[in-house]
């Protein structure tokens, strides 16, 4: 009995091509314990011509009677028995005398790229898969037939009973899987350790991101080849440790030109095109893989005009060379020359054309691309989806979808391009519909639904995507935290942006600075100060978007003195200042009264070498006007070296209704109207005004304008999170909320306890021409009133009552609410569409100035 222990592989079936010849019975035996184990039986004679020389090559199994055929396929039944197997099919028949020859030249580490039948790296590759798999395989024979298997037998006990190569595949297997442990056990199991063995698991070490130990086990290596030092290099590279590979390069004995290829290679993936370069036009000889790897890492630094040289100086050019140069000049937008190098090419794979459509498509010029597709031989699913792309890119949704419908089959990448395209184009329902009717989803995915919803205005439903994205198990990556937290900052609900930054300890995603300013603006937005300064505070080295969210964040709640010194924090750890910057340091001094010191910044800008902008503009004219100097601001307006916009008039206008000056207003109200026709906010504030001097007919004609040109103004509406639900308040008597009756009646004593201590509704806050009595009706129902009282019903005590509304608190609601914190002894925070306010004691933090 001979017998050849090999690795698992799943064998359909074993048979002799010939059943008059010889009788081929198969018994499969499944163990417990042990791999897949086959047991052939060979009954039969053979000729005794066969006895000596083995045959020659051939393509048919049917050429010798000493042949058997191996015809190796998938089993559905032996793959899911295997321990994870892959399951490969490989429809041609091979000879064993075939087999042999390839897997001889894979334990020899060879890698010949021979055209011929069984030579070929595709071939070679299946048949390392398929050995790779194969338990044990037995012959058994009969006295008779011994001598006339003789020689197949010693020839194939000589090229794969090999225990060392036999084991250094099923290493390798091991390895594949991430059963780092399981190689190691099998390893040290080998009496006998070849080089292939120690490299098999040395490279399995650093796929599992265990330098350390491969180094470990490389120097105790007896001998080693070039193969063990090219492993070693390119096993430091893959784990990021380029400095490291270095210095294997250059005490490694003897390099190919392999070698130098894997360093180079490394300096390109680490952006060190630089380096790269350097050791390139060292290299002693080049292939074209080294030519190739050259000129790919000139294009990623976006040096496509030497990378244009080096594609000419190439001696010899491939598919792949070609390929990489047209996509560097599509890069640069440089369609013409890449079309040359593409019309030039006698043999073009599928990449080659993706390219190329690719190339057009990113340019804008989405018909040549079309028109390149329809002609393409053959397409798959990355060509699919870049012409997708291509249109939802350039805003043709239409075409977009009907070619998304003609796909044979829709890749995630195409399904997660869809649902942006629509999403952007505000069919939100039909990108939801895509979103749900996909089997598979990636981390794109969902962060591309979140973020639609979120950009949007869908609050509500990207936080509801969001908890069933973690029901399901989906990791949350950075586009979709940054999404919903911003979501959480829009909607104020401080308990789930929390909750996310919880997720984000648990990810150790919190030490990113991006993420972490995203998340400071997150609890500034919700009212919580001291905990976004204590994120700030965490990182020594900060950034200027960090710095802005925290300047900003100040700006936002009125506390100008803070702001003022985080921004002269900033200057002294010389991170410079932006154009953002100064917008929140100007926003701060207006909403903290500053006019001297927003002065000073606005000329200190000027001094930087930064150009005001409009926003710049608009927060000076914000700061006069807020402080009175109504003149002062309009001379400024009058001085822009810019056409002034709907921001800096709209800050006039705000100013005129704190200051009650019609006539100004008058002016900025006609200059808004011709920017923005359909926006309510004009016609509201003139109407605020006219209102509070009693000039009903005035308020009357602007009313009826605004029938006429069919602009409504948005509905006054506040919410508050309790229990980690948000519930919505609009103004009026309409039963919005289920508890409206239990809300009004806990108002109505709220509103005792504000007469007994001296409140007196404000009725010029009303914009009806109604008796004082309906005013003070009117007035009771505002929707930050309703929020407040809903909050002190429900909400523990001790516990601040968080508000956000859309539209700015009016003057009334104002004095009420800061009596309200005084006479229940609670803190309360409104956010309203300008600034917040920290209502306690009586007192807010605005000063009365908003």
């Amino acid at each position: 009995m001979m017998e050849a222990a090999l690795h698992p592989f799943s064998l359909n079936r074993l048979f002799h091509p010939s059943p008059a010849s010889s009788k081929l019975n198969i018994n499969l035996f499944l163990f417990s314990n042990l791999p897949p184990c086959f047991i052939v039986h060979l009954s039969s004679s053979l000729p005794a011509a066969a006895t000596s020389t083995p045959p020659a090559r051939t393509r048919s199994s049917s050429s010798s009677p000493l042949v058997r055929a191996i015809l190796i396929k998938k089993v559905q039944e032996l793959s899911s028995k295997c321990l994870d197997s892959y399951t490969y099919k490989w429809d041609r028949t091979h000879t064993a005398y075939q087999l042999q020859e390839i897997y001889r030249n894979l334990g020899n580490g060879e890698e010949s790229t021979s055209e011929s039948d069984h030579g070929s790296i595709a071939g070679r590759t299946m048949a390392r898969r398929a050995f790779g798999k194969l338990a044990f395989f037995t012959l058994r024979d009969d006295s008779r037939v011994i001598q006339s298997l003789h020689c197949f037998s010693i020839q194939y006990r000589r090229y794969c009973s090999s225990t060392a190569i036999a084991s250094s595949s099923q290493i390798a297997y091991y390895v594949r899987l991430g059963k780092i442990e399981a190689a190691r056990k099998l390893f040290e199991r080998i009496p006998h350790k070849n080089i292939a063995a120690w490299n098999s698991i040395i490279s399995g070490y650093f796929l599992n991101s265990q330098p350390v130990e491969a180094q470990r086990l490389f120097d105790e290596m007896p001998e080693r080849n070039t193969v063990s030092w090219n492993g070693l290099i390119s096993g430091y590279i893959k784990n990021g440790l380029l400095k490291k590979a270095r210095e294997v390069f250059d005490i490694m004995p003897e390099r190919n030109v392999i070698s130098w290829t894997a360093m180079v290679r490394g300096y390109v993936e680490e952006g060190m095109v630089s380096e790269a370069e350097a050791l390139f036009w060292r290299m002693p000889e080049k292939n074209v893989i080294s030519w190739t790897v050259m000129l790919g890492g000139l294009i990623q630094g976006g040096r496509i005009d030497e990378a244009r040289r080096l594609f000419h100086l190439m001696p010899v050019k491939d598919v792949v060379t070609r390929t990489t140069m047209i996509g560097g000049l599509c890069s640069r937008g440089q369609l013409d020359e890449a079309r040359e190098i593409f019309d030039s090419m006698l043999q073009r794979n599928v990449v080659s054309w993706t390219t190329m459509i690719s190339g057009y498509a990113q340019n804008g010029k989405v018909d040549v691309a079309r028109k390149l597709f329809e002609v393409m031989p053959e397409k798959n699913e990355v060509t699919w989806s870049a012409m997708l792309m291509g249109y939802t890119q350039c805003g043709r949704i239409e075409d977009a979808w009907e070619l998304f419908k003609a796909m044979p089959t829709k890749p995630v990448v195409a399904c997660n391009a869809m649902i942006i395209g629509l999403g952007e184009n505000g069919d939100v329902s039909k990108a939801r519909k895509v979103f749900d009717l996909m089997r598979e989803k990636d981390d794109g995915t969902w962060s591309a639904m979140i973020k639609i919803y979120e950009r949007k205005g869908f609050e509500f439903e990207a936080l509801s995507l969001f908890r069933l994205m973690h029901s399901e198990g989906v990791r949350p990556h950075f586009p979709s935290l940054i999404s919903i937290l911003s979501v959480c900052a829009s909607l104020a609900t401080l308990d789930h942006g929390r909750q996310i930054h919880a997720q984000m300890l648990r990810s150790k995603f919190d030490d990113d600075m991006y993420l972490s300013s995203v998340l400071i603006t997150m609890y500034m937005k919700c009212g919580d100060v001291v905990k976004a300064k204590i994120v700030f505070d965490r990182f020594s080295q900060k950034d200027v978007v960090m710095w802005n969210s925290v300047i900003t964040g100040y700006a936002q709640h009125g506390l100008g003195d803070h702001a003022l010194q985080v921004f002269r924090e900033m200057s002294s750890s010389g991170v410079q200042a932006d154009d953002i910057t100064f917008v929140g340091v100007l926003s701060a001094c207006s909403y903290s009264g500053k006019v001297k010191e927003g002065k000073q910044i606005f000329a200190l800008m000027k001094s930087k070498n930064i150009e005001p902008t409009t926003e710049h503009y608009a927060c000076m004219v914000d700061l006069l006007g807020r402080a009175g100097q109504l003149n002062e601001a309009m001379n400024l307006i009058n001085e822009m070296p810019v056409e002034a916009d709907a921001v800096v008039w709209g800050s006039l206008m705000g100013a005129c209704r704190n200051h009650m000056n019609p006539e100004l207003a008058e002016v900025a109200a006609k200059k808004l109207l011709q920017l923005e026709p359909n926006n309510a906010g004009p016609y509201v504030l003139l109407s605020n005004i006219y209102a509070s001097k009693g000039r009903w007919v005035d308020v009357a004609k602007l009313r009826k304008n605004m029938r006429s040109r069919k602009v409504s103004k948005s509905p006054g509406c506040s919410w508050i999170e309790v229990e980690r639900e948000v519930h919505m308040f609009t103004g009026g008597e309409s039963k919005t909320h289920p508890e409206h009756m239990e809300i009004i009646k806990f108002w109505e004593k709220l509103g005792g306890m504000l007469r007994e201590a001296g409140y007196n509704p404000d009725g010029a806050f009303v914009l009806h021409d109604v008796d004082e009595e309906e005013k003070a009706q009117s007035l009771r129902h505002h929707s930050e009133k309703l929020a407040v009282a809903f909050g002190l019903l429900k909400l523990p005590e001790g516990v601040p009552i968080r508000v956000m509304k859309n539209l700015r608190v009016c003057g009334d609601c104002h004095t009420a609410i800061k009596l309200i914190a005084k006479l229940i002894g609670c803190e309360i925070i409104l956010r309203d569409a300008n600034r917040f306010h920290h209502f306690k004691d009586g007192i807010c933090s605005c000063n009365d100035y908003w």
